[in-house]
């Protein structure tokens, strides 16, 4: 029943990812990843907050490892960032690294803040 769950929610986190990255990179003339870094802070946020709440185990893994899983992306995040550097964009390149790394944890220590207020 788990593996179902899990596949569920990644069958639904996904989809949105590709789409919300499209949607947001077609809307920015730049090469910075502003697709990725908005799914990846935005799952990061779910994560949170599913982990901060008491959740039962098949809640946990439709969300948090299905749903969740599939939305963030970190082989996309390697992939952008070695392209930002074979450009030699080097300063977007470091952004793109410190702003997933910082948005990234704050947005799963807010998610986290925000359950545990609930």
């Amino acid at each position: 029943m788990t593996v179902l769950l899990v596949a569920l929610g990644a069958a639904v986190g996904a989809p949105l990812r590709y789409l919300l990255d499209r949607a947001v990179q077609s809307r920015h003339d730049s090469v910075f990843p502003w697709g990725t870094q908005l799914v990846n802070i935005s799952g990061s946020l779910v994560l949170g907050v599913v982990v901060g709440l008491p959740t039962s185990p098949e809640l946990s893994a439709l969300l948090g490892i299905g749903f969740c899983g599939a939305l963030t992306t970190y082989s996309t995040f390697g992939y952008e960032t070695l392209r930002l550097l074979q450009n030699r964009t080097y300063l977007l390149a470091g952004m793109n690294v410190a702003v997933s790394l910082v948005a990234g944890l704050g947005a799963a220590y807010l998610g986290v803040t925000v359950a545990a207020a609930l």
